[in-house]
This record gives C-alpha cells, sequence and structure tokens, in this order.
C-alpha cells in the first residue's frame, strides 16, 4: 500500500521532471498509443527517465557529473537479496567481468549454458541492472547463465564492446566442463544492444572450428544496422518510448565514435554512398517487410545528398560486426538455430524482421514471437519497481520456452 501511495505523491514530480527534460533536452514528443501493454504505467516510468536525464542535465552544467554517469547510477537499482534456487558468483573471464548464475538443484545430465549480453544502447547497462532478468531465465529454464559486463561508450568505442563480448563466450566454452555445461548446448542471448552483440559474436564464432558449435542465439529487439533509420518502424513509432528514433541514432554514433555528431545526417540518409545502399538494398529494405507491419502508415523516404565527409566519419556502420545485418551469405548461412523477439511499437522492430527473412533464407531454423502490444524495453519491466507489465513477462517466458526446447 505504501508505494502506490509514494508513487501517486511522485506523480505531480516526475511530470514536471519529464516537462524539464523535454525543454533542456529537446526531445521529440513522445506518442503511446492506444495498443501499447500497460499505457499508464509506461507513461510513469517514461516520466522519470525523462526526469533523471533533466536533472542529469543540470548537473552536468554544473559541473558535478556527467548526464551519462547519473543515468548509469540511477538504472543500477537496487542490489537484490540472496536466491534460494541459485548459485551466484562475481568472476572475470578472460578479464571481462562476468556474473555466472548456477541453479542449485541437482541434474540429471548437464545443463544449458546461456551467454548473456545486456541492452542499454551500449552506453548504459549492467550486471546489476539485469538482475531479476538473468536469475529469471536461470530459475525457469534450469540453465547456468553467464551475464557479462562488457565495457560501454562513449568511453569505450566500437569494437570494445564486441571483444569484450566475444572474449567472455571464448573463455567460457574453452572451460565449460568447470560449470557442468554441455558443450553441445551453448547460447548466445541479449537484448537491444546486446541483441546485436550476440548477433556479432554468433556469426565470429559460426567460422571457428577449435570450439564447440553454438546450439542457438536468442535475439530480443536487437538492433542490427545502421544503414537505414527510415524504415517503415522508425517512422511508425518514432516516438514511441522507450526508444525514440533519434536516440536509437544517438547510441549507434557514441559506440561507434564516442560522440554523436552528425546524427542529423545519419537520420537523413546522407551517410551511406549511393553505391553502397544499393548494394544492400537486398537485405536492408522497406520491400522486405511483409506489408502487414506498415498499415499504420509509412513515410516514403526523402532523398537526401550523399556527404561524403560524414560517410568518412562513419564508414565502419558497414562492417559486420557492428551490424550483423550486413554479415555476407557465407557466414549467415553457418548460423545456429534462431530466436528473436520483435515488439510491434518499437523502432527497431524491422531489424529484426529482416534478420528473420536474412536467416530463413539461408536455411537457419528460426522461432518468432512477436509482441503485438510490445514496446522497446519491455522485457527488462516485467517485474519493475513493484509493478508489472504483463507483455514482458510473456515475451521473456517466450525465452524461456524455447531454451526448454533446445
Amino acid at each position: 500500500a505504501l508505494l502506490p501511495a509514494l508513487l501517486l505523491l511522485l506523480l505531480p514530480v516526475a511530470a514536471l521532471a519529464a516537462a524539464l527534460a523535454a525543454v533542456l533536452l529537446g526531445l521529440p514528443s513522445y506518442d503511446i498509443p492506444p495498443g501499447v501493454n500497460q499505457p499508464a504505467k509506461l507513461r510513469l516510468v517514461l516520466a522519470v527517465l525523462l526526469g533523471t536525464a533533466a536533472l542529469g542535465k543540470i548537473l552536468e552544467k554544473t559541473g558535478l557529473c556527467s548526464q551519462i554517469t547519473f543515468g548509469r547510477y540511477v538504472r543500477q537499482g537496487r542490489k537484490l537479496g540472496v536466491d534460494p534456487k541459485l548459485f551466484i558468483q562475481d568472476l572475470q573471464f578472460n578479464k571481462v567481468p562476468v556474473r555466472v548464475y548456477q541453479p542449485k538443484a541437482t541434474s540429471d545430465g548437464r545443463r544449458r549454458g546461456i551467454i548473456f549480453f545486456h541492452g542499454g544502447g551500449w552506453v548504459f547497462g549492467s550486471l546489476d541492472t539485469y538482475e531479476k532478468v538473468c536469475r529469471y531465465i536461470s530459475r525457469e529454464s534450469e540453465s547456468v547463465v553467464v551475464s557479462v559486463q562488457y565495457r560501454l561508450a562513449p568511453e569505450h568505442k566500437y569494437p570494445a564492446a564486441y571483444e569484450d563480448c566475444l572474449n567472455a563466450t571464448v573463455h567460457f566454452m574453452k572451460n565449460i566442463k568447470h560449470y557442468a555445461v554441455d558443450p553441445a548446448c551453448v547460447i548466445v542471448c541479449g537484448d537491444s544492444a546486446g541483441g546485436n552483440l550476440a548477433a556479432a559474436v554468433s556469426q565470429t564464432l559460426a567460422g571457428r572450428s577449435d570450439l564447440p558449435k553454438l546450439r542457438a542465439q536468442i535475439l530480443i529487439y536487437p538492433g542490427l544496422q545502421a544503414l537505414d533509420f527510415n524504415l517503415p518502424s522508425y517512422h511508425q513509432n518514432r516516438g514511441v518510448p522507450l526508444l525514440f528514433r533519434e536516440r536509437a541514432a544517438f547510441f549507434a554514433l557514441q559506440y561507434l565514435n564516442g560522440h554523436a555528431l552528425h546524427m542529423q545526417e545519419v537520420l537523413e540518409g546522407s551517410h551511406i554512398p549511393p553505391d553502397m545502399r544499393l548494394k544492400y538494398r537486398k537485405w536492408v529494405s522497406p520491400d522486405n517487410i511483409p506489408e502487414k507491419f506498415k498499415v499504420r502508415g509509412v513515410k516514403p523516404l526523402r532523398p537526401t545528398d550523399f556527404i561524403a565527409e560524414v560517410y568518412e566519419t562513419v564508414k565502419r556502420f558497414c562492417e559486420p560486426n557492428l551490424c550483423p545485418l550486413l554479415a555476407e551469405d557465407a557466414i549467415v548461412n553457418q548460423l545456429p538455430e534462431s530466436f528473436i523477439l520483435t515488439c510491434e511499437y518499437d523502432v527497431l522492430r524491422d531489424d529484426g524482421l529482416l534478420y528473420k527473412k536474412r536467416l530463413e533464407d539461408n536455411g537457419v531454423p528460426v522461432t518468432w514471437y512477436h509482441l503485438e502490444d510490445g514496446f522497446h524495453g519491455i522485457i527488462s519491466l516485467y517485474d519493475y519497481c513493484g509493478f508489472s507489465f504483463p507483455s514482458g513477462k510473456r515475451g521473456l517466458d517466450s525465452v524461456v520456452n524455447f531454451l526448454k526446447s533446445l
């Protein structure tokens, strides 16, 4: 009873902070469509996040700390107590911090091993932020889960996060006997930016003969390309929390360059040469999106002139380790069985749909789960500050059910 009362008390403050955030940060007006899961709760979460951003901006202007540092601190969440069903320990895999979750119950055989890469736009997120999600997956699927704390941007630019995730995964696979994990049942998993990292690691390991083959990859609303920020889902959901269209480009640029200069040119599409855009059109194109996903209306792409100077600063966007959707077929057709989760009200929806098609076209078995009322980030909100988003739990349970089927 105390928590709802406290939330009601904080609502005016959160609303004021959100309004202040919009002024200070120049954020786009947000849009919460009627079909979104728990719209009132989402407004409250958004108000808290925008308020945090506004306060972080004030702290940055006063020189107390950076806006990103403050945002990371607030997102940490509270420490959870002991879990009676899990052994949990913090370790280092090849100098990369990890947290290992092992079920205490006895098992008839070796368990599945899941390497988990958290989301947060490569800028936010930590072991603590995703503690509830990792505990849930480990408990419910009776698997060993390894959560990876990769280095974050903008302090550590690409390929730091990718290299940390790859190194931690390779270390785990080489030392798998210590964790009673079946070497034939190792899965990489991640959400959002973590889904990007899981896809990149999976592609890299597809060509390795010195390690066991990955059993599967699980990509939860992954961001997989930075060539086209004008796909249908980017226009339909540009103002839908928790990931606005502008923020998606902002995060990609922070990861690539450590700053978000030329964000407007990237959003307009003037950062990619015409010949390269034509080359990748077979994989990155609205034409590959099923028509049923375009019924909410799609703006035609406004032609923009290519700017060579901008391309020089972002040309690594064409590397598959950064944008896995651009990998060659010779790599894609070696990938393991895949699970892709998408949300209808998510700017990254079409990245997942395009990759689903690529995998299927290359003969890779794909299980696809689409949350019709879902929005970006909903998995980590399945149990948020005392109230739940049922759609987030459905999505998380779909991941667990897929794991149990392996």
